[in-house]
């Protein structure tokens, strides 16, 4: 028995063999390395490291994951539309691999289910579903290479989910299209934001978003980027007609 099938027959979690159909039910791939797909699912707080020292986590994974989901994307769209310069494709990229829709297909691969962590799921937040997936994707990569990862990702990814027609349309960032409008028609814009102090256990940011000297939207999040965030799609629908 591996260092693997131990931390995984520990406490609930899966064994080898049943990661392993897990994964090949999933994805439709049978694992040759399940080492690759046991990192993929381990959170750094389980402290483990390799014969050499160094960490085992999914981190690593994602980081790759990112990269080869990215390049076929990138090249998905590139092909499919023809006329698009490269502002354009970059934006549908954006889209397409954008953090909630990574972690809308994490949450529907069930991804969660086979984290190995010491940190209560309630303290996770939703960004791990798609870190995950991108872990699955890089582990995909190590155990199977390039053509058979960018076949999964035609297959579970591009087939179900991308809809060019349905994406142009889609706004990935108010707080972007906001300041774009703002420049473009020579508003004044200010985003005020500040720790709240709040009773909430979770640190939490306010922020008062202010054009041409009036405050037009309020709103609070756990970072100051989604609190931003928050405020500049409330403002995106006061000014929703003037700015389509």
């Amino acid at each position: 028995m591996n260092r693997f099938k131990k931390i995984f027959s520990s406490r609930g979690s899966k064994t080898n063999e049943e990661l392993s159909k897990y994964i090949k039910k999933t994805t439709g791939l049978t694992p040759q390395n399940i080492d690759f797909y046991t990192t993929a699912f381990t959170h750094k707080s389980m402290g483990l490291k390799d014969d050499k020292g160094n960490s085992i986590s999914y981190e690593r994974l994602e980081f790759l994951g990112d990269a080869i989901l990215g390049a076929v994307i990138a090249e998905y769209i590139f092909n499919e539309v023809p006329h698009g310069d490269e502002g354009y494709l970059t934006k549908m990229r954006s889209k397409i691999v954008s953090r909630d829709h990574l972690n809308e297909l994490g949450m529907d691969f069930g991804l969660i289910a086979l984290a190995k962590t010491q940190v209560p799921a309630t303290n996770f937040g939703a960004n791990v579903h798609g870190n995950l997936f991108e872990a699955l994707v890089g582990a995909i990569y190590l155990d199977k290479g390039y053509n058979r990862t960018k076949n999964f990702i035609m297959r579970k990814v591009i087939k179900p989910y991308v809809d060019i027609p349905m994406l142009e349309g889609k706004v990935i960032s108010y707080k972007s299209l906001l300041i774009e409008w703002c420049q473009k028609h020579k508003k004044t814009f200010k985003y005020h934001t500040y720790e709240d102090t709040g009773v909430n256990e979770v640190r939490h940011f306010s922020v008062k978003l202010s054009i041409d000297n009036r405050v037009v939207a309020k709103a609070r999040g756990t970072s100051k980027k989604k609190a931003e965030e928050k405020a500049s799609k409330r403002a995106y629908f006061v000014f929703q007609d003037k700015i389509q």
